[in-house]
């Protein structure tokens, strides 16, 4: 059994950290309201942007952007949108074994991936499986549409090119404080395989200039939007992640240090036990 003295020094030890997981839960809940208001504001652009794009892939419009039609896929791109910092629990473990198992499908078909990433995390952990076509890092925690743009860009450009056939993009959904759902999407080509009650018919809007200016336009801001609301849901998740992970790391050393507090005790009692039996034991001898 250990003495005294080194069961003393791990209960302070262990306390040290434990204001430190108490101080990193309360500083995660605060910033998770905040990152969820941030969400809460930007889904509904979001969704009306889907709708639009929603109606336009079901119009007959004269013009069709390259966007919206299939081609045979020879190489795919994915977009991983994951956390700079860690201490998240299984937030990004989880999100790259999702993105894994889906690019796992396209490699059985001997198709080709490109990457790009947006977080730290994701960037260390995809560099051991070759190039990286963009990267992001440090995005913060109120991430701006302006600083994705160049990424968003290099994507998009590689799909024109037809240096990729389809793009995804992999990120954690939020759907409430306790669960966070990782998410593959796939951005373009844009289709839609659910049915829409909202869309029943086929029918065209009116476009000013032309279909073609605004179209184009308009898939670009779907694209940007898509991937902004991923970057916040993202967000969201990483920060109420956080906030169960050091909450669970709280507790966690609070049942140690009571552990040990017995183990101490006990030690306690041994060693005046112990002391008590020698001053009989000398007292007998005297």
């Amino acid at each position: 059994m250990a003495s005294g003295k080194e069961i003393r020094g791990k209960i302070s030890s262990i306390k040290n950290t434990q204001k430190i997981t108490s101080a990193m839960e309360m500083v995660a809940a605060s910033k998770m309201r905040k990152a969820q208001e941030r969400m809460a504001a930007t889904r509904p652009y979001a969704n009306k942007m889907l709708l639009v794009v929603k109606h336009l892939s079901h119009a007959s419009s004269e013009y069709q952007h390259e966007f919206m039609y299939d081609r045979p896929v020879k190489k795919v791109g994915y977009i991983v949108v994951a956390t700079d910092r860690g201490l998240c629990g299984g937030l990004n473990i989880n999100l790259f074994k999702e993105t894994l198992q889906s690019m796992q499908k396209w490699q059985e078909q001997d198709i080709g991936i490109e990457t790009a990433v947006i977080g730290s995390k994701a960037l260390s952990f995809f560099r051991r499986f070759g190039k990286i076509a963009a990267s992001l890092t440090h995005i913060g925690d109120e991430p701006k549409l302006e600083t994705l743009i160049g990424l968003v860009k290099t994507m998009l450009d590689k799909f024109r090119n037809q240096e990729i056939d389809r793009l995804y993009i992999v990120y954690n959904r939020f759907i409430n404080n306790m669960t966070q759902q990782p998410q593959v999407q796939q951005l373009i080509p844009v289709t839609f395989e659910e049915k829409d009650e909202k869309i029943q018919y086929h029918w065209d809007y009116l476009y000013e200039p032309d279909s073609e200016q605004v179209i184009n336009a308009l898939l670009e801001r779907y694209i940007e939007s898509m991937i902004y609301q991923a970057v916040v849901e993202n967000a969201a998740c990483e920060q109420s992640a956080r906030m169960i992970a050091m909450k669970n790391a709280t507790d966690n050393a609070g049942d140690i240090i009571d552990e040990l507090q017995t183990a101490y005790n006990k030690a306690r009692q041994a060693s005046i036990t112990q002391e008590i039996s020698e001053i009989v034991a000398g007292a007998a001898a005297v």
